[in-house]
């Protein structure tokens, strides 16, 4: 695992040694990403200049040091990923003539390029990459990034120079950058908690896509600064979720039960397997979750020696899952570590997020993310992660609520969902008396939660219109960000797959699959990327090895869910390992009580953040909703925790870039 970075002049606008100077102030700006060696390239008169910083993982010694170039010496590569299964292409490749000097993943990556061309090698890699490549014969630049967007990269312009790194900060420090903050893209972030690719906060400035190309040759290159279609117009798919949905649902599998689990088994296996492969020590997240649990039950199933497995605990009712984890790691016999950490150690990491995150960034879960990381990263260099297994085979519950909403409201013609819709937001007030007193009248086991909340949310509901939309809405915090945000206009992101059929029984996979291409990448692998990178830790994730993705699609739905649950086909792996009894509880997500925080330890870090005139001054939100919503959530009329906490980490990602820290007050204070 490692940080790249490095630029395209084709001006030549920088002598060498000023070029040189560059680089390495960017690749300074992402030293975590690789802590154990530095190493730059530059061919000056092509104006190409790339740098690296590695963090030493497979193959520890310099015959791994990149920037590397190929053994003819067309091709020279900075890497940032791991390819599991060099070693049997390397293998393949010696047959076919090929001599390497050392061990590593990044020079079998070369030499299968070198035989079998850029494209045809990207099929034959197992893995998570991002990469770029130069061509000294052709004098063209290859940007690629790995199927399921584990890894990051980004590249745009700064004047005419193509600037591409692994993370913004290495963009940024490219002298003259000075583009806006992209508005359009802050709408993403208070209608997501993320900002989707191809977006990033800045104009002109993307990320790349999952499972894509960009090539540019010499030619490509403007003399004078240009828009963004020159790179669109160069970009290239190499594998598409689209694609493996498509022909998964027009091939499915027809296997029993049995056949199913025993498929399953033997691809996870070796998935885990392959990712078990290291040079330095190695370990696994560990939630006490299906997910977690399956993969540290296939690593120990295959370990000669108790795997190192890492939970944290929180003292908060309803955030602690460091007691299940327990339960598991006991019954597998691995070497477990728990820390349970305070209020304290949490709010301590907030101020460190800006800088950790790169860019706004607002899934809360960030924070007990990258305290775990940091706990394995005493013991380990790298860790497994179960991060997938919802996506693939329908483990979140609001597949079930999304569901149980179309069976409902598919009975009821689109004129009258409208007209109640306009009754429900013209008479708030009475409904919400209403359904409080229907819920008033519940016993306890049935009652709501938040009753009057579920009025506005189903006048939301109605108004949407198609099954696309109303899960669209579903997964948003903000309803329309255009309001807040000033001179903002959301991007239309694709969602939905029109190939998934709309019907009732195909919901499921259709969510599934807007997360697959959606939030997964946005939210959960950049923030696994960030935290763990922050402290130099190497997180593999073997449940998106894309073979079990492509498996996923050809099995039918019904051996997904069953019996009103997801990843009943997990499961049934799972308790191959581990008793079902250990397994069945509610799920639970990894998070933190930050609405509660935000009324007390963090209330005048957000006051300052969010004062009105503040606000005003910058001129990126509307003052008046963003204090309408602290206000009702200081006062307890409601828990606006997450939808405060989006326009917090801008804020506080604004005062970083501006070098105004703000203080987080003492929880003990509080």
């Amino acid at each position: 695992m490692c940080g790249i970075a490095g630029f395209w002049d084709s001006t030549h606008h920088f002598r060498a040694d000023d070029a040189g100077a560059v680089l390495r102030r960017m690749t300074d700006a992402i030293r975590h990403r690789g802590p154990d060696d530095e190493g730059f390239f530059q061919d000056a008169a092509a104006g190409i200049a790339l740098g690296h910083r590695r963090l030493s993982v497979i193959d520890l010694s310099p015959e791994g040091h990149q920037p590397m170039v190929s053994a003819s010496g067309r091709f020279v590569i900075v890497y940032n990923g791991e390819v599991y299964n060099h070693r049997a292409l390397r293998q393949e490749l010696v047959k076919l003539g090929a001599a390497f000097r050392g061990h590593s993943d990044t020079e079998v990556i070369l030499a299968a390029i070198e035989q079998w061309g850029l494209d045809e090698a990207l099929k034959r890699f197992i893995g998570m990459f991002a990469f770029v490549l130069w061509d000294r014969r052709e004098r063209a630049l290859s940007l690629v990034r790995d199927r399921l967007g584990i890894k990051p990269l980004y590249y745009g312009w700064v004047g005419t120079r193509l600037v591409f790194a692994s993370e913004l900060k290495a963009v940024t420090a490219m002298p003259g950058f000075d583009n806006a903050i992209d508005r359009d893209a802050l709408c993403l972030l208070l209608r997501h908690d993320y900002i989707a690719a191809p977006h990033s906060i800045y104009e002109g400035v993307r990320k790349l896509q999952p499972g894509t190309v960009l090539t540019l040759a010499a030619s490509d290159m403007p003399k004078a600064p240009t828009d963004e279609s020159l790179l669109a117009a160069n970009t290239r798919t190499f594998w598409s979720a689209r694609d493996v949905a498509i022909a998964g649902m027009a091939d499915r599998l027809h296997q029993s039960d049995a056949e199913a689990v025993d498929e399953l088994d033997r691809l996870l296996r070796d998935a885990v397997a392959l990712r078990m492969e290291a040079d330095v020590p190695l370990g696994a997240f560990l939630s006490g979750g299906i997910d977690s649990s399956l993969v540290v039950a296939l690593m120990q199933a295959q370990s000669p020696r108790p795997v190192q497995t890492f939970s944290i605990g929180f003292r908060e009712k309803g955030f602690d899952e460091a007691v299940h984890a327990r339960a598991v790691a006991k019954h597998l016999g691995t070497d477990h570590h728990e820390l349970y950490v305070t209020a304290q150690d949490a709010l301590d990491v907030v101020p460190q997020l800006p800088g950790m995150f790169d860019e706004p960034f607002s899934d809360s879960s960030q924070i007990p993310t990258f305290l775990v990381a940091q706990m394995a990263r005493r013991n380990v260099t790298v860790s497994l992660s179960g991060d997938g297994g919802d996506e693939l085979f329908g483990g979140y519950r609001r597949y079930f609520a999304g569901r149980r909403i179309e069976r409902s409201l598919g009975r009821v013609p689109i004129a009258l969902q409208r007209g109640a819709a306009r009754s429900l937001s013209r008479h708030p007030g009475f409904y919400e008396s209403m359904l409080a007193g229907v819920n008033a009248c519940l016993p306890s086991g049935k009652k709501m939660r938040r009753p009057r909340a579920k009025v506005a949310v189903l006048a939301r509901m109605l108004e949407a219109g198609s099954a696309d939309e109303r899960y669209r809405l579903m997964m948003s915090h903000h309803r329309n960000p255009a309001d807040v945000v000033l001179h903002g206009n959301e991007p239309s992101l694709q969602i939905g797959n029109p190939v998934v059929a709309s019907d009732t029984d195909a919901l499921i996979e259709r969510m599934m699959f807007n997360d697959l291409v959606t939030y997964l990448p946005g939210d959960i692998l950049a923030k696994v990327d960030r935290a763990s990178m922050a402290v130099s830790l190497e997180a593999r994730v073997p449940l998106l090895d894309h073979r079990v993705v492509e498996f996923s699609w050809r099995v039918p739905i019904e051996q997904k869910v069953r019996d009103g649950k997801g990843k009943w086909l997990l499961r049934q792996v799972l308790y191959r390992y581990a008793p079902e009894s250990l397994m069945e509880r509610p799920k639970q997500g990894f998070g933190v009580p930050i609405g509660a925080w935000l009324r007390g330890p963090l209330r005048d870090w957000a006051e300052t953040l969010l004062d009105e005139r503040r606000l005003r001054e910058q001129g990126y939100f509307e003052p008046g909703p963003v204090r309408q919503l602290l206000d009702r959530h200081l006062a307890g009329r409601a828990d606006e925790g997450p939808r405060l906490w989006d326009v917090l980490m801008f804020q506080a990602w604004l005062a970083e870039a501006g070098r105004q820290p703000l203080p987080v007050r003492d929880a003990a204070a509080a």
